[in-house]
């Protein structure tokens, strides 16, 4: 590949990212902080900040508890300069929220898709967005980006879903295109799990982690990795499919998942599944009750979960698990199991948490790929040649 010479005009592009960091990161800050920190010409910060208040992205504001600043001014960010659009669609339920630049999410609402095939999921999502808008007060117009978390493997190359069989219609799916023109805005599609992690490495607790992996266990079991700080999707996008990993003549032996575990769990609580169809919650409701036959359920569950991990942690030797889902989350229970297991097959366990997050893990992610998208829309448009320029 050859190298390109620099223009001015990629030289002013890079100065204003900059510029805008240090406002992001440090705000309030005054024109001479921002020349200090960035080692940029007061003259280029002057007219770098024009460019910034022009677009919207920064106000001018003064610092009373400084006392006499003798007229300097001070640059905050403008949160409210663009909305963005966040979607965690599950089988029977779709998350939705609307956030600003800052990553604030001014509305979320959860709404109930069971049943629906993707293409009605997809016309739920644009009803979802005019009403979350709406009850918030936000201009519809003003979403810049979407982004869309999903289950299954997201083809890279166009959009589409596949290994996805809980939503009808979803396997094959060209999601990228049809969320596009449903909400008629720039979408990102992502798979859910791999959303999460993103979500726990901004908010929740990978946030100190260089390297983690999040793992969640419930109706399906996922996997999403975060190395060196980047989230690896892999050659294919299928990163973190973790069940294609597991020898199928034995997967029922091994998978985690709440189906499978409740099918263990009858030949241990025989009477309480005389009763009714079991269920997780009730699983570890008994199990903290001390219900011994509860207790071995979750035994094997952790050896279950254990089984998923080890190898993944035996190869990329990350330093912490992340638990998610609806099994995972009940870490008063699972948390000693496992890391007791992993202690014992690995020389150098990871650390096993319980995900901060909880359900808003993917929701979480998703606003952070939305607002790094919506900004890099803006800052990319205010650098296109003048014939290729639209409104966002």
């Amino acid at each position: 590949m050859i190298a390109r010479p620099a223009t001015s005009s990629t030289l002013k592009e890079i100065n204003l990212r900059t510029v805008l960091d240090v406002i992001r990161a440090v705000p309030p800050v005054s024109r001479a902080e921002i020349a200090r920190r960035t080692g940029i010409s007061k003259p280029t910060v002057s007219a770098l900040l024009q460019d910034l208040l022009e677009m919207g992205l920064v106000s001018e504001t003064v610092r009373t508890e400084l006392g006499p600043t003798y007229g300097a001014l001070f640059f905050a960010p403008r949160p409210e300069a663009a909305y963005v659009l966040a979607l965690d669609v599950g089988a029977r339920r779709l998350r939705g929220a609307v956030a600003d630049l800052d990553g604030t999410v001014r509305i979320r609402r959860d709404t109930t898709v069971e049943g629906m095939d993707a293409p009605r999921i997809v016309l739920a999502a644009s009803e979802l967005a005019e009403e979350l808008c709406a009850e918030a007060g936000i201009d519809r117009s003003s979403l810049a980006h979407a982004a869309v978390g999903v289950p299954g493997v997201v083809d890279r190359r166009d959009g589409r879903i596949w290994q996805a069989t809980n939503i009808p219609s979803l396997d094959g799916f060209i999601a990228q295109d049809a969320f596009g023109e449903a909400l008629g805005l720039p979408v990102s599609v992502e798979n859910d799990i791999h959303l999460a992690a993103l979500g726990e490495q901004r908010h929740g607790t990978g946030t100190e982690a260089e390297s983690f992996t999040f793992l969640s266990v419930g109706t399906g079991v996922g996997a999403g990795l975060v190395l060196r700080g980047e989230l690896h999707r892999g050659f294919a996008g299928a990163a973190g499919e973790l069940d294609s990993a597991v020898d199928p003549d034995h997967f029922d032996a091994q998978d985690p998942c709440a189906a499978s575990l409740l099918h263990f769990a009858v030949e241990l609580l025989p009477e309480e599944a005389a009763a009714g169809p079991l269920t997780t919650e009730q699983v570890f409701a008994l199990a903290r009750e001390g219900h011994p036959g509860a207790g071995a359920v979750l035994d094997e569950e952790a050896r279950r979960i254990t089984g998923y991990l080890a190898p993944v942690a035996a190869v990329v030797d990350v330093e912490l698990v992340v638990l998610g889902g609806g099994i995972g989350l009940n870490g008063d229970l699972l948390l000693d199991r496992i890391r007791e297991r992993l202690a014992a097959r690995l020389p150098y366990p990871p650390r096993v948490e319980v995900s901060a997050l909880g359900d808003a893990a993917v929701l979480t992610g998703a606003v952070s790929v939305a607002t790094r998208a919506a900004l890099e829309q803006i800052l990319t448009l205010r650098f296109a040649p003048s014939g290729h320029r639209r409104p966002l």
